[in-house]
């Protein structure tokens, strides 16, 4: 069965900087789109700039997320570049921005104005809090994080409110922008029209607060920090053990009458105060110390190989290394050797999370050097529309 890239031939003029539009625009290259990556010269993406760590090759946190792109440097305060980077637009099938709203429309880059030419463009428009009262905020995912309401339900009790460890409503959001545009990539095969798509943090770090945020609306409950407990589900958290901690996560009631077998405690599954969730959930700074107590014959390890035996869900702490070897020990391969242009392997990164039958043919492009194709771009883009270089140059191995 051969291997496919299912938006060959889809062309995105990715105008986005930072992460939540470039992880959007990353995850259609690795489907197999075009990419064209507009940064400006000299400086391009901010990320570029951000570190340590920095690889051989560069930014770390620029190369997480702009792999199998192509990058021209276009100057948008220069009338001649504008036209360019107009004439890429027109000629994409999907734009990708995150300037401040307006901001495009000010350089004539605006849906309403390139929608009147190009009528099947999909443009997604991504900002902190939205085009309306809040399009003058700006969109930094540690501030939506505190304003949402997500950090207010991060971290211990007696601590204060943290923050996720990684930029978690930049990813919410861009994985929120890339359903968008595959949507309407497919409603415009029936209508012939795209669409102007707007996806901001704010919305998207509420849509993903799910059983918090509708414990609020539906029984009026606000959530508060609970560290690694669950406000629903006990025992769902770090327990103590001999020689730190092990996470433990009981779905349901026969997981729990298991682990208490296997701790040498059966008889706790049978006292009311703990034989159904809610009465754990009701009796649980009962419980926890008896687990705990319990679980200080053994190490985290070892609980987690004899929990795991027994179909109960348990897991030691790993460090991001750690959870790497992990997958690969599964065999889901989480790790892609990407190269430069001459086809020499010039890094490592996490790979596209999709499995496909057929399998996807995903490109392996590094990410660029800032302007590395803006000759390239520049030729295309010159050429006029129907002659031999209808399409954009490729350059992925």
């Amino acid at each position: 069965m051969s291997s496919i890239r299912p938006l060959e031939g889809i062309v995105v003029a990715d105008f986005s900087r930072v992460l939540a539009g470039p992880l959007c625009t990353m995850t259609l290259a690795d489907l197999g789109a075009t990419v064209i990556k507009v940064e400006r010269p000299g400086a391009g993406d901010d990320t570029r700039s951000w570190g340590p760590p920095f690889s051989a090759t560069g930014s770390t946190y620029f190369e997480s997320v702009n792999r199998n792109k192509q990058s021209v440097a276009l100057d948008l305060g220069d009338p001649a570049d504008r036209v360019l980077a107009r004439e890429l637009a027109l000629r994409a099938d999907v734009l990708v921005e995150n300037f401040k709203p307006g901001g495009m429309a000010k350089l004539g880059l605006g849906y309403a104005e390139l929608a009147a030419e190009n009528p099947g463009l999909v443009y997604a428009s991504i900002s902190g809090f939205g085009s309306t009262g809040g399009a003058h905020l700006p969109g930094y995912d540690f501030i939506v994080q505190a304003l949402g309401g997500l950090m207010s339900i991060t971290g211990e009790a007696d601590t204060d409110p943290m923050k996720a460890g990684v930029a978690l409503v930049d990813v919410l959001t861009a994985k929120d922008a890339t359903i968008g545009v595959l949507a309407a990539l497919t409603a415009r095969h029936t209508s012939g029209r795209g669409a102007h798509l707007e996806v901001n943090l704010l919305s998207s770090l509420q849509g993903a607060l799910a059983n918090q945020g509708q414990a609020y609306l539906g029984a009026g409950k606000v959530a508060t920090r609970m560290g690694n407990a669950h406000p629903s589900i006990v025992p769902y958290q770090l327990l103590d053990c001999a020689d730190g901690s092990v996470a433990v996560a009981c779905g349901n009631d026969g997981q729990f009458v298991k682990l208490c077998a296997e701790i040498g405690e059966p008889q706790l599954a049978s006292e009311a105060r703990f034989a159904t969730n809610s009465a754990r959930v009701a009796n649980r700074e009962e419980l926890i110390p008896l687990l705990e107590t319990a679980l200080q014959a053994d190490t985290g390890a070892n609980w987690q190989s004899r929990f795991s035996g027994v179909g109960v869900p348990a897991g030691k702490v790993a460090g991001i290394d750690e959870g790497i070897n992990y997958a690969k020990s599964l065999g889901l391969d989480p790790v892609i050797e990407v190269r430069n242009a001459e086809g020499v392997v010039v890094g490592k990164q996490i790979r596209h999370p999709i499995s496909w039958t057929p399998a996807l043919d995903a490109p392996t492009m590094a990410p660029p050097q800032l302007g590395e194709h803006t000759d390239a771009i520049r030729h295309w883009l010159s050429e006029p529309v129907g002659s031999v270089a209808q399409g954009p140059p490729l350059a992925r191995p």
